[in-house]
């Protein structure tokens, strides 16, 4: 590698936004590699392995307070080879030091920043640390040279305590499979310790900060889709609907922010993922197929065009995050003065304000800095009042009031794009990507909105042609043209779900045959033939000191359980009895933590529910370009049906369609009109050939 442009290091080669962050810091940062490594063991170094993400605010905190300061920055290089890692395009190595923290007993967050061994192994470490000693916290400088001293002078107590964190983190991923599958009672069990932390007041769970709780809502829509139990589908639109009020929503131009740091959904920590969109997208769409609630429709669409409008690449992709800060300023671009409301809608201001709770004291601080001159009295929005409420209130119209509030929203939408915007962090993650990918493709079928599936098919387009090794080996992230890392379980995993979210949207075989190769790719690489789930590291990954697989869930589902649904939907659709026979094996194995934990495990309940509730095929027999097929669809995806396969023949398809999807053999148009075959265990009842029929023969089922 040539040497770094003058007052940059080595993270000046780099494609990732948060490692470029800190390119021009004083350190002399590595990127996670060989050289890192050699280095230490050629100058017996102990390795400082610093991993945190674009987005993150204590990270920003601790760069700015730390690692722009010239004398701390002299004590790491001396002390340390220092190395910076990005979690999200790295998720591998955050894990497994993130796991080796919490086996010293410490509290995870980021940024993480671990003590290791020139060989890899971790010592010591912690999160966040200040400048200097306070609050209880020790100072940066202080624990670099208490820990250089303990290198020096205590090696040996350095390497048994590396080599049993190494020895613990090997063992970590084995698992005895059990002879049976986890029992149905365990969805009940997880039902009832869900209600029991359900904050009836404000919606979510538990108390602050609250996180939007994405699988446990996927889980109780399906429990309420088995059970016909009101309180679970009670929760989930009332937490869907307490979320979207509150100001964890942004409510000028969707979306929603990574947390609430109260138990109201009130403030938000302002970061906006990716991640989080695509799953509340999706939630919000099914919370609609369930309950016909318009409010769930509008949420939903509002998520989807806010990715849309604001983060998504030229070529396709959709870009990871935006960060909390602007101007240094945490939710500075997001909040408003009592005056620049008045400034800005005039006449309308009074009926905004008390419909968005804006006030002269305002309802946020930075708490980080102090208000500058005209920063106090900032405000967060959140929804006061409805539109109806207000026009009972004033006197008018609901009609009225919905007018100008939209009116008002627009305008001051308007200004906020003359501020200067939150970080982009622009770099495209695979399995990022097919979690919006499934979330627009659904989205656009249910809400009958095609632009969004053509946006998913355009993104699934792109990483399949742009996101690829020249032997067709998936990457992990792309920036700025350039592709690379290795692809992780997750985004094998995502991307083949996305895939057969898209058949589904689109029935284009192609992707139904993408989805079967990249599972095909993704077993290859990833499964554990012996005792059964996946790694989340390739078999010929090397630079990780173990392979791990997990069953918990994050704030991504479990990649394990993401790639069990996938091998239940895969095996379902394509007859291939030996993916199932994965799904299970992994369900086995996998047991007891979903015995011991549902709550953390939900994402592999979900796939306990798709294989132990295979609610039966149907098969659309049409071109899906006539109204007439259309109608048929349309009947279909304005139902909530979470274990239900749906596959469509054209009348003039040939074969291949037989060939790959066994459903689809014989079914034929009736008397020349488009039919729909409802079946179960590919037994159907006689074809239908009406809207009418056919809501008949699913009630039937």
């Amino acid at each position: 590698m040539s040497s770094p442009p003058k007052g940059k290091n080595r993270l000046a080669f780099e494609t990732s936004p948060y490692l470029l962050q800190h390119a021009a810091n004083p350190v002399d940062w590595y990127p996670w590699g060989e050289a890192a490594f050699a280095k230490a063991k050629a100058e017996n170094k102990p390795i400082l392995v610093s991993i945190g993400y674009s987005s993150c605010h204590w990270c920003h905190v601790m760069e700015h307070e730390s690692f722009e300061n010239e004398d701390i920055a002299k004590l790491m290089n001396e002390l340390f080879v220092c190395v910076k890692v990005d979690r999200e395009e790295r998720p591998d190595v955050d894990e497994i030091y993130m796991t080796a923290l919490h086996m010293m007993g410490q509290q995870g967050g980021w940024p993480l920043n671990m003590f290791l061994t020139p060989d890899g192994r971790p010592f010591f470490g912690g999160t966040y640390f200040p400048p200097e000693t306070r609050y209880g916290r020790m100072g940066w400088p202080e624990l670099l040279k208490s820990v250089a001293e303990i290198w020096r002078t205590r090696r040996e107590d350095v390497g048994t305590q590396a080599g049993d964190l190494t020895e613990a983190l090997q063992q970590m991923s084995s698992y005895a499979a059990a002879d049976a599958l986890p029992d149905a009672e365990l969805f009940q069990r997880a039902s009832d310790q869900t209600s029991s932390r359900y904050d009836s007041t404000y919606g979510g769970f538990a108390g602050a900060p609250k996180f939007p709780p994405h699988e446990t809502l996927e889980f109780l829509l399906r429990r309420y889709a088995r059970s016909g139990n009101r309180r679970e589908l009670e929760i989930v639109d009332h937490t869907l609907k307490a979320m979207a009020r509150g100001g964890i929503y942004d409510q000028l131009g969707g979306g929603f922010h990574r947390y609430s740091v109260d138990e109201k959904w009130l403030i938000p920590h302002f970061e906006k993922m990716l991640y989080d969109n695509a799953q509340l997208a999706r939630t919000y769409v099914a919370a609609y197929q369930l309950t016909r609630d318009p409010f769930h429709a509008r949420i939903a669409r509002e998520v989807l065009d806010y990715v849309l409008r604001e983060m998504t690449g030229p070529k396709g992709g959709f870009y990871s995050a935006t960060d909390a800060d602007s101007e240094g300023r945490e939710g500075k671009y997001f909040v408003w003065t009592k005056g620049e409301v008045e400034s800005l809608l005039g006449d309308d201001a009074a009926l905004f304000s008390r419909a968005y709770g804006v006030t002269e004291e305002g309802n946020f601080e930075d708490p980080h800095h102090p208000p500058e001159p005209g920063e106090k009295g900032m405000n967060v929005l959140h929804v006061v009042y409805t539109a109806d409420e207000i026009a009972m209130q004033e006197k008018l119209t609901p009609e009225e009031v919905a007018k100008r509030l939209e009116r008002a929203r627009h305008t001051l939408l308007k200004a906020r794009s003359k501020r200067v915007p939150p970080g982009l962090d622009d770099k495209v993650l695979t399995s990022w990507n097919g979690l919006m990918i499934g979330a627009l493709a659904y989205g656009g079928r249910v809400l009958d909105e095609p632009r969004y599936v053509e946006a998913a098919e355009r993104a699934a387009d792109f990483i399949l042609r742009d996101m690829r090794t020249n032997d067709g080996r998936l990457l992990r992230t792309w920036r700025d043209g350039q592709a690379k890392i290795p692809a992780f379980l997750e985004d094998y995993a995502f991307l083949t779900d996305a895939l057969l979210d898209l058949y589904e949207a689109s029935f284009e075989l192609q992707r139904l045959q993408q989805a079967k190769d990249l599972a095909a790719e993704m077993n290859r690489l990833f499964a554990d033939d012996r005792e059964g789930g996946w790694f989340h590291t390739a078999s010929d990954a090397t630079d990780l000191l173990a392979r791990v697989k997990t069953p918990t869930d994050a704030a991504t589902p479990s990649a394990n359980a993401v790639a069990a649904q996938v091998m239940i939907r895969l095996g379902a659709l394509t007859g291939d009895s030996t993916a199932t026979a994965r799904a299970e094996r992994t369900l086995r194995m996998f047991h007891d933590a979903t015995d011991r934990y549902p709550s953390a495990t939900m994402g592999l309940l979900i796939a306990l529910d798709l294989l132990l509730h295979q609610d039966g095929e149907i098969a659309i027999v049409g071109d899906p370009r006539k109204e007439s097929t259309q109608a048929l669809l349309k009947t279909v995806n304005a139902k909530f049906l979470p274990g239900t396969l749906l596959a469509l023949r054209h009348p003039s398809g040939g074969g291949e369609e037989e060939n790959l999807i066994p459903l689809l053999k014989g079914k034929t148009l009736v008397g020349g009109a488009e039919a729909a075959y409802v079946c179960e265990n590919y037994a159907c009842q006689a074809p239908v050939t009406t809207p009418a029929d056919l809501e008949k023969a699913l009630a039937a089922r």
